[in-house]
């Protein structure tokens, strides 16, 4: 049973078992382990970014495709939501409307941008999809009537996910169950649905062509295989699940401007998270996306409590300004890449290959 939900690709490692099953139930019971406004939105800022970054890594780790227009189709999700939501209502008709019509809007624009771009190599492509997010992103700012322009759009969801849906008079646990706790395990169960639809896609007999078009595409070619077929698939699929992962985004702040889902930061946070997790796994995005985002989230709020107790020594109090946090993330990155060069799943995985091959 296991095998099939997973896809056959096991951890191949106890403490990277240990570790995802961790943050699986860390994730699943984050709203009463965790309570208050802060660490909810954290826990689904996770959510969100591990379906985008585990869709980022179809294309680079899986396929060998740097793209930088990744961060395109998030806003065109997140953008389908808001404006369907803005013209139609607070209804479900509204979301699936949305949904549907962002997921068409990016299976045009991802084939085309693969029918076109993906015929040239390398360094071509990652600037050709660079252009293609800027246009989207200006336009984007410039449409007003329909996006919001530099504003964005603030809508309202339907009412059973709205905050001001109380299901039960008391709280549970110390927690409000309410429409805000129901939207949040609807992202949990989506999430956990398309991480285990992409294990089944990398790990099925597409998948191990990509694989063998990242590393030799010559050699995948020479023995019948239609490399520009394949990885226009890939960028295909990979649009598709980073538009649902900005379809979860907007669901969950009900808002979307240019800043929020469209920056520029956000394609430079997913590389970070691919790197930091392990290129080429798909559980490196969950971990990834822990590690970054709750560094993120919280560094400024370490280093103020290290600065007020670093009070007696002026340099090292000023040293551990939470205004430096940018500083001890980026530390943070540089030490994560030197020490674990293939990311923390490529690590764990070895350290337990060495310690089978020592004792054999």
């Amino acid at each position: 049973m296991l095998t099939r939900v997973l896809s056959g690709d096991f951890p191949r490692s106890r403490v990277l078992a240990v570790i995802l099953v961790g943050l699986l139930l860390a994730l699943a019971f984050a709203p009463f382990i965790f309570p208050g406004v802060k660490a909810l939105n954290v826990a689904a800022k996770v959510l969100i970014f591990i379906v985008l970054v585990a869709s980022f890594d179809l294309l680079l780790g899986y396929t060998g495709i740097v793209s930088f227009a990744h961060t395109m189709f998030f806003g065109i999700g997140a953008y389908g939501i808001a404006v369907a939501s803005t013209r139609l209502g607070p209804t479900w008709e509204a979301l699936v409307v949305g949904l549907l019509s962002s997921l068409a809007l990016s299976f045009v624009l991802s084939l085309l941008v693969g029918l076109f771009s993906l015929r040239v190599k390398a360094i071509f492509f990652a600037m050709i999809t660079l252009a293609v997010a800027s246009a989207f992103q200006t336009l984007a700012s410039q449409l007003s009537e329909i996006t919001g322009g530099e504003d964005g759009l603030s809508f309202k969801v339907p009412e059973l996910l709205s905050p001001s849906m109380e299901f039960f008079e008391q709280p549970f646990l110390g927690v409000s169950i309410d429409g805000r706790l129901l939207c949040y395990y609807l992202l949990f169960v989506v999430t956990v649905v398309l991480l285990l639809s992409l294990l089944r896609i990398v790990n099925s007999p597409f998948g191990r062509v990509l694989q063998a078009i990242r590393e030799n595409e010559f050699r995948a070619e020479a023995i019948g295989y239609r490399v520009v077929v394949y990885r226009t698939t890939s960028s295909v699929l990979s649009a598709l699940f980073a538009t649902l992962a900005g379809a979860m985004l907007a669901l969950w702040l009900r808002y979307n401007g240019p800043d929020t889902s469209l920056s520029f930061e956000i394609m430079i946070d997913v590389l970070l998270i691919v790197v930091i997790g392990g290129m080429g796994t798909i559980y490196g995005s969950a971990i990834g996306a822990v590690l970054f985002v709750v560094a993120q989230s919280y560094l400024q709020d370490l280093l103020r409590l290290g600065s007020e107790a670093a009070a007696g020594l002026p340099w090292l109090a000023a040293l551990l300004s939470p205004d430096r946090w940018l500083l001890w993330l980026g530390l943070l990155f540089v030490l994560s890449v030197y020490y674990f060069p293939t990311g923390v799943v490529g690590r764990l995985r070895a350290a337990r290959l060495n310690k089978l091959a020592s004792r054999s």
